[in-house]
């Protein structure tokens, strides 16, 4: 039962903070309709979490970053990157050992978004594609034919894809992101490896439920602090799924990696299931032995 204290941890969700972060939701600000959201928050999801990390007066923010990681005996994490994305590159080019990347893809875009994976993957190795399809402008659901381009370059490139499911934190519809919409993507691409992120509330029983269904179907608990990893997760790990669950942090955007690791030895996941929790299977469904 007790969190092993000295294995490699893979953070599927981070990011290096800066003076200002607002611009990472720039991107879903003309579908916020409420004014709190718009001006009062320093990011949508703001009135779900305490204490967020503020993280100020760094001489360097991505040295700041692989100490926190040393901290926590985090060995590899995944950030964000784009081709407007100065820090994530620098990040990569000095500790390529400690960080792998991900892009979010907007299929609005069309062939061009297809090639601009392709293109990504060959300049910076991007190990999944992320996707908020209730951030996207205008929405597009999963299952929608807009996506399926993309999922058939992920398959050809055999890399994840992470899609936020359940209801979002920012005030916006949540319809592009259920659940069940997920039965139809692994059943007509059973090749395509899909990581359910941010929690996939309150459907967590159907999403066990699916991947149970489904062998290319996973978890990882991004945006959740451990003592509200839900119920059904942890229990699906400990009985059936624990070659399905992945550690993902929030750091820092709602949570400090100090808050996380404080919680974590708590979860009562046991013995067997801490290693591939925590690094094991996001080695072997990102390919990160490579």
């Amino acid at each position: 039962m007790p969190m092993p204290t000295d294995f490699p941890i893979i953070d599927l969700m981070l990011n290096v903070p800066g003076e200002d972060n607002s611009q990472w939701y720039e991107f879903m600000k003309p579908l916020l309709m409420d004014q709190e959201s718009r001006e009062m928050f320093k990011f949508p999801a703001q009135y779900m979490f305490k204490d967020v990390p503020q993280v100020g007066g760094k001489d360097d923010y991505i040295a700041y970053t692989v100490e926190q990681m040393d901290k926590h005996g985090i060995q590899r994490a995944m950030l964000g990157i784009d081709d407007h994305n100065v820090v994530a590159k620098e990040a990569l080019e000095r500790f390529p050992e400690r960080f792998f990347c991900a892009y979010e893809a907007n299929p609005n875009n069309g062939m061009e978004e297809v090639r601009k994976i392709e293109r990504l993957h060959k300049e910076y190795g991007i190990k999944a594609v992320t996707a908020f399809a209730s951030g996207l402008c205008p929405q597009v659901p999963y299952n929608e034919n807009k996506w399926y381009p993309i999922y058939a370059k992920l398959v050809e490139l055999d890399i994840p894809f992470c899609p936020c499911i359940g209801v979002p934190g920012p005030r916006l519809p949540m319809a592009p992101q259920k659940v069940e919409l997920l039965d139809e993507i692994c059943w007509f691409f059973p090749e395509l490896k899909v990581v359910m992120r941010h929690g996939a509330e309150p459907w967590e029983k159907l999403a066990w439920k699916l991947m149970l269904k489904y062998p290319n179907l996973y978890y990882m608990t991004s945006a959740f602090a451990p003592k509200h990893y839900p119920e059904e997760i942890i229990n699906f790990a400990n009985k059936r799924g624990a070659d399905k669950i992945m550690y993902a942090g929030y750091f820092p955007m709602g949570l400090s990696l100090d808050r996380i690791f404080k919680d974590m030895p708590n979860v009562p996941f046991k013995d067997e299931v801490w290693p591939k929790f925590l690094g094991d299977n996001a080695r072997r469904v990102f390919k990160l032995e490579d």
